[in-house]
């Protein structure tokens, strides 16, 4: 019985890591058009001005939306755990009652602080109508997450990873023409347009699976501050994480220039974005479940366990191939003007390996609802980040900044694991020892090979290295999971299906 467990607890990460991987894989795909195409029409000036905006919106979004897109996946997830549909209607109510409160709230402080943020990030030129015109977006945004949010809560996946694939085509249709007509000065009205088509996606599911419910009453509104101090820890989190964000593209504009927030967005995006294809599940799937565990011990450390062993040994053979083909992925994703960022780009791969041992362990802390706790995590990376990041820049340029995210990431690691052993007798498993004492060197090894090999034998040596992850990846998921025959089982009944069907 309980390698039966063990068994399905592989499958369903697998599974649902697979379902979003696949979905992120193909508007990854989507999106190799649309920042080639992005890139030719901006170059690097005009993605460092969409930077600049994009960070200050996230900043002004996190700061006003009271954490409702966390706090409320877990209220909503404890009340679909009863089986009571009246008492998940009321949850979904009161949620969306507040994301209206906070899409307002948003949109407020936008316009009131649109002169500072001009001057806090610009050097150059007057932006205050530029920010008071995206205003909107942080509004619908925050009605965005929102209805997210209760997807999420009522582990609605496939909705989401349906959601997900259109908003990548609304990317692409939201940006390319506009640029193209309006180049730079359309940046504003893309950003509007593709966050309102977001939001019309995500209502389209949500509505149709609880129908529109909202209400200003204080009675109802006062049921809500439970989930509102719960997230203000979320809030005060996500300023430190906008914020430091802001702070280095805001330091890289006046320090640099324009070119370099463009350079260094579009390698922090880039590989961010494809190791995006295994973390992207967490939120949506892993997040939910590991909130429905009532207590610490065996079953929490299981759960957190499998979710380090699977999402190290799906990004790793995934890092290896990307480092080995950065130096044509960046040109042909981008465009040559963008070569600069390659050695940052490399050093940034190194920091997913941390980053893939460490996710899992900073959700323990947001299924306990510990706010104190992931706040201080939080801070302790942001502060670090900053430092390093800027540190880096100054004394090594763009490569600094990569260093600098890999040891803000290494350092992460150690605090969130010693942290989480400490105040959850949190403990990694042997297997993620041993997987991550095998993944990581080879990682390593790829990186050095970039910049020791060349011609045939660079090929030859990181395809290897390559191969080697890629195989020991598959073993042991193979091993440790009946997906396969789960797959193979489906394909057979399928099979079967359509052979009666032609027999009639």
């Amino acid at each position: 019985m309980e390698k039966q467990e063990k068994d399905d607890s592989y499958s369903h990460i697998l599974k649902y890591t697979s379902l979003f991987g696949g979905v992120q894989g193909l508007g990854i795909l989507v999106g190799i058009v649309r920042n080639k195409l992005v890139a030719l029409l901006l170059g690097p000036d005009g993605m460092g001005l969409v930077s600049l905006f994009n960070s200050t919106i996230k900043l002004v979004s996190d700061s006003t939306n009271f954490g409702l897109s966390m706090s409320a996946v877990k209220n909503l997830s404890e009340a679909y755990d009863t089986g009571d549909d009246e008492k998940v209607r009321h949850v979904v109510r009161l949620v969306r009652s507040w994301s209206l409160l906070t899409a307002l709230l948003g949109m407020v402080v936008c316009i009131v602080f649109s002169p500072f943020f001009d001057k806090w990030t610009f050097t150059w030129g007057n932006h205050t109508l530029h920010f008071v015109l995206l205003s909107p977006v942080v509004g619908l945004m925050a009605i965005t997450s929102g209805e997210t949010a209760v997807l999420k809560g009522v582990r609605k996946l496939r909705p989401l990873a349906l959601i997900s694939l259109c908003c990548v085509f609304l990317a692409l249709l939201c940006s390319v023409p506009i640029y193209y007509e309006f180049g730079q000065s359309g940046i504003v009205l893309s950003l509007v347009l593709f966050a309102l088509m977001q939001c019309l996606t995500t209502i389209v599911f949500s509505f149709r699976l609880y129908a529109p419910s909202f209400s200003l009453s204080r009675t109802l509104l006062g049921e809500g501050f439970g989930m509102v101090r719960l997230g203000m820890a979320f809030v005060l989190a996500g300023i430190l994480g906008s914020g430091a964000e802001f702070v280095v593209r805001s330091y890289l504009s006046t320090s640099g220039q324009l070119t370099a927030v463009g350079l260094y967005n579009a390698g922090y995006v880039m590989t961010m974005t494809y190791a995006g294809m295994v973390f992207s599940a967490m939120e949506t799937d892993y997040f939910p479940r590991l909130s429905g565990i009532p207590t610490l011990g065996a079953r929490l450390n299981q759960v957190v366990n499998h979710q380090m062993e699977v999402s190290l040994l799906l990004v790793s053979p995934l890092l290896v191939l990307f480092l080995v083909f950065l130096p044509i992925l960046l040109p042909l994703l981008y465009s040559g003007h963008f070569l600069p960022i390659l050695g940052m780009m490399k050093v940034v791969v190194l920091a997913m390996y941390f980053r893939a041992l460490t996710l899992p362990v900073e959700y323990i802390a947001l299924s306990r609802s510990d706010s104190h706790a992931y706040l201080l995590l939080e801070a302790v990376y942001d502060i670090a980040f900053v430092v390093l990041v800027i540190l880096g820049y100054h004394y090594l340029s763009l490569w600094g900044t990569g260093l600098g995210l890999l040891l803000a990431s290494g350092l992460n690691f150690v605090v969130v694991m010693a942290y989480s052993h400490w105040r959850y007798r949190f403990v990694a498993s042997r297997e993620v020892k041993l997987y991550a004492l095998f993944q990581m060197p080879l990682g390593g090894l790829a990186f050095l090979g970039t910049y020791a090999f060349e011609g045939w034998l660079y090929w030859v040596v990181g395809l290897l290295l390559a191969a080697v992850s890629l195989v020991l990846s598959v073993w042991v998921l193979h091993s440790k999971s009946n997906l396969w025959q789960a797959l193979k089982d489906r394909l057979l009944r399928r099979f079967r299906k359509s052979s009666n069907q032609n027999n009639e």
